[in-house]
């Protein structure tokens, strides 16, 4: 069972807390966790793509000139596809481009995220986010003092507190989430995770 030190926002070491061995020191596996990053950008994907056939683009429908006689091509529309400012053929439609991840997939792929960033030293835990204050500058100070001033996920169990929340939002490569929002991405999209003390044994017990 991984002992891991607990710290302060000082970045000093002020206790230490048991995680399951089953979701911080579970084997990586690096084809799930692609599997997961690939279907979490799916279901971002906004799938607007969108080109109108013969019957959205603009132009009478009126007949061009009569079926037979003339010696030339029969047509029937201005807005044929053949034309030009005609309408397209088989042209991409919004459509949705998600998918269903089986959710041990998902979970097995979250437990070899979190195992991989506390084998990295990527992956703080901390007794809490007490700020003094919302403003943006002493959260930055706070994130330089823990060596975690580039791009940085911030865990907490419940709503966020107001201090975290206001000061952390507008801190380019900060991002704040709940346990029940973690995903594989975003903890590798990140440099640091920071997670609070009570997230961690949550998380511990939810993924085991």
């Amino acid at each position: 069972m991984p002992k891991v030190d607990v710290i302060d926002i000082q970045n000093k070491k002020v206790g230490e807390v048991d995680l399951s061995d089953a979701v911080f020191g579970a084997e990586v596996n690096d084809s799930l966790i692609y599997e997961s990053v690939r279907h979490f950008l799916a279901g971002q994907r906004g799938g607007n793509a969108k080109t109108k056939n013969r019957w959205e683009v603009a132009g009478s429908g009126k007949k061009l000139w009569r079926q037979k006689g003339t010696g030339r091509a029969r047509v029937g529309s201005v807005r044929s596809p053949l034309w030009r400012h005609g309408g397209t053929t088989h042209g991409p439609q919004p459509r949705d481009y998600s998918y269903r991840l089986n959710k041990k997939m998902v979970l097995g792929a979250l437990r070899s995220a979190l195992t991989a960033k506390l084998r990295d030293g990527e992956l703080k835990v901390l007794s809490g986010f007490q700020f003094a204050d919302h403003r943006t500058k002493t959260v930055a100070a706070a994130l330089k003092s823990l060596e975690a001033d580039r791009t940085v996920l911030l865990v907490e169990t419940g709503e966020p507190e107001r201090n975290v929340a206001l000061g952390s939002r507008n801190i380019p490569g900060v991002k704040l989430v709940v346990t029940k929002d973690v995903t594989t991405y975003d903890l590798l999209a990140h440099k640091v995770v920071l997670m609070s003390e009570a997230a961690a044994r949550k998380l511990s017990e939810a993924l085991a």
